[in-house]
């Protein structure tokens, strides 16, 4: 597609909207779909133009993964975005993570780390801070809520033992699973991770809470202390 163009001067097959009507929203582009949001361009460019640099404007060339890594005031610095469409794309961007989040929960077991790294994953993997989030379940190993607890690096100085298993006893919960992302991507624990997590299991093995597992996140990557015979 010529992004050069207005929409309403592309041959109508190409258009993003009636593409879409025409095959469904599959079939389009990155750029394509922004263009549906955006909708309307500026004086000499389009708004397919426009999201191709959206697009474009992070280190990882033509990624989507901007929306979640670009602030309200960085989308509106780019030419052609003003503060409502801007708002529009972020929200766009929580929706994706959190319809994310709700399928991984359909899949989500105790017994399986992947399955939980899957359900936190969009939501801790864009972070650009460390964030220790509490995870706990009842007596049939559901969900039954989450706290992020810290954020910034983890430390055991930092990590409330007593917060957490005060939250945990007010949720009725039998066990916790603790999960924190390194915004490097680089999942390989840290000695302080491999401290936080020695700390809170000894306190639950007291309380009678259990410390089922520690899982840190990556980029689209996970390490767990269960399935690494650490816990």
């Amino acid at each position: 597609m010529s992004t050069g163009l207005k929409i309403k001067e592309l041959p109508k097959m190409e258009r993003p909207y009636e593409k879409c009507e025409r095959l469904g929203p599959g079939v389009l582009s990155d750029a394509e779909l922004l263009a549906v949001i955006i909708k309307s361009g500026t004086a000499g460019e389009s708004s397919v133009s426009i999201a191709t640099r959206i697009l474009s404007t992070e280190a990882e060339e033509n990624s989507l993964l901007g929306l979640f890594h670009l602030s309200l005031d960085q989308l509106m610095e780019i030419r052609g975005i003003g503060k409502v469409k801007a708002i529009q794309l972020k929200c766009v961007a929580e929706l994706a993570s959190r319809m994310s989040k709700q399928k991984a929960k359909e899949r989500l077991l105790l017994d399986h780390p992947q399955s939980i790294a899957d359900y936190f994953m969009e939501e801790l993997r864009h972070k650009e801070q460390e964030h220790m989030v509490i995870a706990f379940f009842d007596t049939k190993n559901r969900l039954i809520g989450e706290k992020t607890l810290t954020i910034g690096t983890v430390n055991a100085s930092l990590v409330s033992p007593r917060e957490i298993f005060v939250e945990a006893l007010n949720r009725r919960a039998v066990c916790i699973v603790l999960l924190h992302n390194h915004p490097s991507g680089d999942v390989t624990p840290s000695r302080e991770d491999r401290r936080v997590t020695r700390q809170v299991y000894e306190a639950g093995e007291m309380l009678g809470i259990s410390v089922l597992d520690h899982i840190i996140i990556g980029d689209q990557s996970y390490f767990s202390f269960r399935e690494e015979g650490l816990l």
